[in-house]
């Protein structure tokens, strides 16, 4: 530990330091514009494509940043606006424009290169320039890399809503008298301030690396554009930060390095991102299997069993369930108010029969629906019902019992169940000074819902003060509470 801090209070691990966080700040913030436009290969390309420039930039001025940094942006605005002009004005595919600008580019600065360096008392490292050399920065390169973060980073926070719209809606923001295709040039020309400024940290192979990998992580994590750009840039500076380190630890070349923790932070992101990763997405399928079946037991005790039970082991064997999972299932349904256990049989509550009753009514609608207006037959519809039962919303199947003018039975002649709109034994018909409890089976989620909200739960003991046509007046203990006559309809009291 003494001897990686002692390296990098070193002068020239300071000045490494400083050049690659800020090279990995802009290509993470720009980067986002890059993979939201679906220019990440144009990225790609003129990162190669720059090559020329370094050869013409020594030809001319000899080996000096300043120059480098002049001949490689020159360079880079050529390939650009070229393969813009290739893509709108020549009958070539978008992403062959693209390759045959950054080889011929790329080609030609390889050539340059390899002459000088055949020249006697003349040495350019090509491999300096396709992986980087960080350690070789110099304060000329440092004092550029900071103009170009300020001038980039700088230019997207003034010109923010010009560059959202122009991304996400061009046709409207043509509309509006934004030019789009300024915008794109101006992009174009910040892509190329970032791959000329990442020459020397990551050279131009890797480069690519900075400018799509922060971004896309960032993207798994957010869907809003200002935190997308805060967390990509976020996210490009502590690639460059712990790829810095780990190669002086490792004793290894930064650059890769660099591009390495880039994609750790990527891999991160898909598997633990809240709302895309792999183990989120995993942990959401299995809790959806599981509803799946606790409903598939439910609406198997609604058809079968009547008013009395069945054993685990017979709902296993009919359902094709391992019999572990049905006895997990059954405790989840008893604790939830769905079932009760009888003799170890479970059977259905008031609650469990009503949202049974409400699968059975989908399931036996949508068979309706596809035979009558989609036109299957009756052999072709049940695997798609079995489906489609536990998430058609209950707004849609009123829709839908009402465009098949309510029928009674379904294809098959079963019969389809009633949508239950009153409660078996609703508090607005007791009467007033009248004692009850609220009972833990009602016809709704949502009557449940409102009840938390009253701070009445199951088997709480309610006094009936007033009932009349607008409202139901109750004591609860020592406090009164207030019912809506339209709710009061809906409870279920004991």
């Amino acid at each position: 530990m003494e001897s990686f801090l002692e390296i990098m209070s070193e002068e020239w691990a300071i000045r490494a330091l400083v050049a690659s966080s800020l090279v990995g700040l802009t290509c993470g913030v720009i980067g986002c514009f890059m993979v939201l436009r679906n220019m990440s290969l144009i990225g790609d390309a003129l990162s190669h494509a720059i090559l020329p420039g370094i050869f013409v930039a020594f030809v001319l001025v000899g080996y000096s940043s300043f120059g480098f940094f002049s001949g490689t942006l020159i360079a880079a605005l050529i390939s650009a606006v070229a393969i813009t002009w290739i893509q709108e004005n020549v009958r070539t595919k978008n992403d062959a424009a693209i390759g045959i600008i950054f080889t011929f580019m790329f080609s030609l600065g390889v050539i340059g290169i390899s002459y000088l360096n055949n020249k006697e008392g003349v040495h350019l490292d090509l491999k300096d320039f396709l992986f980087g050399n960080i350690l070789g920065v110099s304060n000329e390169d440092l004092v550029i890399t900071f103009f170009v973060a300020i001038y980039s980073i700088g230019s997207i926070a003034l010109f923010y809503r010009y560059l959202f719209i122009s991304t996400f809606q061009p046709t409207i923001a043509s509309t509006m008298g934004i030019s789009v295709k300024l915008i794109h040039y101006f992009l174009m020309l910040l892509l190329s301030f970032a791959v000329v400024a990442a020459l020397r940290t990551v050279g131009i192979i890797l480069v690519v690396a900075m400018l799509i990998t922060p971004a896309a992580a960032a993207l798994l994590l957010s869907a809003r554009l200002k935190h997308v750009l805060v967390l990509s840039g976020f996210f490009g500076l502590l690639s460059a930060i712990l790829g810095l380190a780990s190669a002086v630890v490792f004793n290894t070349t930064p650059g890769p390095a660099m591009c390495v923790v880039a994609t750790m932070i990527y891999a991160g992101a898909v598997l633990f991102s809240p709302s895309k990763g792999l183990i989120f997405q995993a942990i959401r399928r299995a809790r959806q299997s599981a509803h799946i079946e606790k409903e598939d037991i439910l609406k198997f005790l609604f058809k079968s069993t009547g008013e009395g039970g069945a054993a685990p082991a017979i709902i296993s064997r009919d359902l094709g369930l391992d019999i572990a999972k049905v006895t997990q299932h059954v405790k989840s349904l008893v604790r939830e108010g769905f079932l009760m256990e009888k003799m170890t049989q479970p059977t259905l509550t008031a609650k469990g029969k009503s949202r049974a009753s409400e699968l059975v009514r989908a399931h036996r609608l949508w068979e309706k629906f596809l035979v009558e207006e989609v036109g299957l037959k009756d052999s072709d519809i049940h695997e798609d019902a079995e489906k489609y039962e536990h998430i058609l919303d209950p707004d849609i199947l009123d829709q839908l019992d009402a465009k098949l003018g309510f029928p009674t039975t379904d294809p098959h002649g079963s019969p389809i169940p009633v949508k239950k709109l009153r409660a078996d034994n609703p508090l607005l018909k007791l009467r007033p000074r009248a004692k009850a409890k609220i009972s833990k089976d009602q016809i709704s989620e949502e009557v449940e819902s409102k009840l938390w909200e009253l701070g009445l739960t199951p088997e709480t003991a309610i006094h009936i003060l007033r009932i009349d046509a607008e409202e139901v007046q109750l004591r609860v203990g020592k406090r009164d509470v207030s019912i809506p006559a339209s709710l009061a309809r809906l409870i279920n009291v004991n």
